[in-house]
């Protein structure tokens, strides 16, 4: 009986190591948040710090997330310790998320442990759904106490959806100031010229830039689009505008409209097929160029689609083709040379007198206080600019004068490159009057896509080091995120000042994802906006893209349910396999060109119902992927990082304290 009880004493007093543990501190919750009637999710983010004074970046960061109505739909979740822990005892047991109310449990990966915060981060192996909510369980195998957390994810794609409802009722022409008239599209020129010209006829077309200086540079375009193209054309539309001159549609109630700011004339370029036009018109495809690229893309992305009766179209993006001084000049032989304006897009935001091939896209970069909106009301609004092109289209466009309509209203469809893909998802997801779409090379988020690409990486050591204070911590390009990919391990020992850079690039992606494509790849085939059908879509991802990584890529794909209807370009087994295939749709260089284009003109002749294996089984293209987690991967290597210390004044052990 004594023996008992001293063994009794004794075994208290030997108290497991965890058992004195704090209970572990979650972020996302809905702590952090207050009802809002005017939201759809009935709350708003309401964060706390950091201070002004200190941090400024990340005070302006926090005013941007907290006009916000739910956290992110890939939320970095924060586990905060008291101490360190195991992290190989995380496990879909042991750590996931859940819809409130049931639903299948989600793991977790992309692991950090942050041994200098004792804090654990991981994110949702699975894209979740938006304006819902979920739970964070965190079990006592990993920090010693159960926790839980329950958050309201935000509404992402409804905003581009009211905005797309104002073109539809007239709204948004009516305070654009479009009047009834003006909604088509205009081929003629204020001396009444129409700017139309037979495609046999031309001898070349020429473009005049203007990049903020007194002369114009000039550059030929290359067109390979001669095989039955009948007519070029170019002209303009009115579309409403909802950015601000800083390229911000300012955050409003998520159940409220976004208000129209004014209007701009967009031009397009168009290739009309010859013979006799049928019945209704051509079906038409709307082409969409990348970043930096324009209208004039159009010359080399339609090689086959006149041939199969196609007309193709293009516009430009928000803040592309240069100034508003532009010209274009066509030579042909039936009317000599013909010279109009460009409808350049872009304008000289930052004031040092130039003007570049995208400047206007973008909101003001760091330390600008709306800094970390980046592209995503820019490619909201070439979104819709696309979407009122479309309903320009259909009001009806009698291209070569002769009473008769050329285009048809009802059979648009659609394909893009790039850039044009990231925004063209957008288009597609919530478009109704789009039915088929291919895009090509696309990604997502933004910002992953330029951390990990060599051609962007230096823009994001840029905005790093131009927040205040500075998060510059050496390395490549001068920083080091320890950011793991979606199939990688846990870090456990990240560099120092990675994780604050973790911070910033969570906190950039949620403030980003309403004009994301990964949140509106769901919208395609998986849950379908209200009004808008199961769309007919395509993708094709190239192998080792170096310019819109793979992992990119993948991580559009996966969020949609993608990969069935995804076709994998594998350069590395061709001869142009040292070439970036990024640009293998349009680029002559790279030997995929013709048959990824002969892939586009099937899918676009059968409007969207056929995909076809472009090299018939071969081994260059993959119809559909054979291996999705081939694209999880960089596939190609990253030069070496320089190992530089940190910049002084860089505030490279941040705390995490903005809640």
């Amino acid at each position: 009986m004594r023996l008992t009880l001293v063994l009794t004493l004794l075994a208290a007093l030997a108290l497991p190591a965890n058992a004195s543990a704090a209970t572990p501190r979650i972020f996302p919750s809905d702590t952090f948040t207050v009802k809002d009637k005017r939201q759809v999710t009935g709350r708003r983010v309401k964060l706390r710090g950091p201070s002004c004074k200190a941090r400024p970046s990340d005070c302006h960061d926090r005013r941007l997330l907290n006009r916000l109505d739910g956290f992110d739909l890939d939320p970095r979740i924060e586990v905060r310790f008291d101490r360190k822990v195991n992290v190989s005892k995380v496990t879909p047991q042991t750590f996931y998320v859940q819809m409130v109310g049931g639903g299948p449990r989600i793991g977790v990966n992309r692991i950090v442990f942050s041994p200098a915060r004792n804090a654990l981060y991981a994110q949702p192996s699975e894209f979740l759904h938006e304006s819902t909510r979920y739970r964070i369980v965190v079990g006592r195998a990993i920090g010693g106490r159960r926790a839980t957390s329950r958050f309201t994810t935000m509404t992402a794609t409804s905003p581009l959806l009211r905005m797309r409802g104002q073109l539809d009722d007239g709204s948004a022409y009516d305070a654009a100031g479009i009047p009834a008239a003006q909604r088509g599209l205009d081929f003629v020129r204020p001396d009444g010229l129409r700017t139309v010209f037979p495609a046999a006829g031309v001898v070349r077309i020429r473009r005049f830039n203007d990049v903020g200086q007194a002369a114009l540079q000039e550059e030929v375009v290359p067109n390979t689009a001669v095989s039955n193209a009948g007519t070029y054309a170019f002209g303009s539309f009115l579309s409403p505008s909802w950015l601000t001159g800083n390229r911000v549609i300012p955050q409003v109630p998520t159940r409220q409209a976004s208000k129209v700011r004014g209007r701009e004339e967009v031009g397009f370029t168009l290739i009309v097929p010859s013979g006799t036009t049928p019945a209704g018109g051509w079906p038409v495809a709307v082409f969409g160029p990348g970043i930096t690229r324009s209208k004039y893309d159009l010359f080399l992305a339609a090689d086959e689609n006149a041939s199969r009766g196609i007309a193709t179209a293009s516009i430009d993006p928000a803040g592309h083709a240069f100034g508003p001084r532009s010209e274009a000049a066509v030579d042909s032989l039936t009317t000599g040379p013909v010279r109009f304006s460009g409808f350049g897009r872009g304008k000289d935001l930052d004031r040092d007198g130039e003007i570049t091939d995208q400047e206007g896209v973008q909101a003001p970069r760091q330390p600008d206080s709306r800094g970390s909106i980046g592209l995503r009301d820019g490619l909201r609004q070439t979104a819709l600019d696309n979407m009122a092109f479309v309903r320009a289209i259909g009001r009806g466009v009698d291209v070569d004068g002769d009473g008769t309509i050329d285009l048809r209203r009802d059979r648009v469809s659609y394909y893009a490159q790039s850039l044009g893909g990231i925004y063209g998802t957008m288009v597609m997801g919530t478009d109704q009057l789009v039915g088929a779409g291919l895009l090509n090379v696309p990604g997502g988020p933004i910002l992953d896509i330029a951390r990990l690409s060599p051609s962007f990486r230096d823009l994001v050591a840029t905005e790093l080091r131009n927040r205040r204070p500075s998060l510059l911590n050496g390395g490549r390009e001068g920083f080091t995120e320890s950011q793991p990919m979606y199939t990688d391990p846990p870090v456990t020992a990240p560099a120092r000042g990675a994780v604050p850079i973790q911070d910033v690039g969570a906190t950039s992606n949620w403030l980003n994802r309403p004009g994301s494509p990964e949140a509106f790849a769901p919208l395609l085939r998986l849950r379908p906006a209200p009004g808008v059908p199961v769309k007919r879509v395509a993708y094709q991802i190239a192998f080792g893209d170096r310019t819109v990584p793979n992992p990119t890529s993948a991580t559009l794909l996966r969020a949609g349910g993608l990969f069935a209807v995804t076709t994998f370009y594998r350069n590395d087994r061709t001869p142009s396999a040292g070439l970036d295939p990024h640009g293998f749709l349009l680029d002559p260089r790279i030997t995929g060109r013709n048959l990824g284009q002969r892939q586009v003109v099937e899918f676009l002749a059968s409007e969207g119902a056929s995909i076809i294996d472009p090299d018939g089984g071969g081994n260059v293209f993959e119809t559909p992927v054979a291996d999705p987690a081939t694209m999880e991967r960089l596939n190609y290597s990253l030069p070496p990082a320089t190992g530089e210390p940190p910049p002084s004044g860089s505030m490279i052990d941040a705390p995490s304290d903005a809640r």
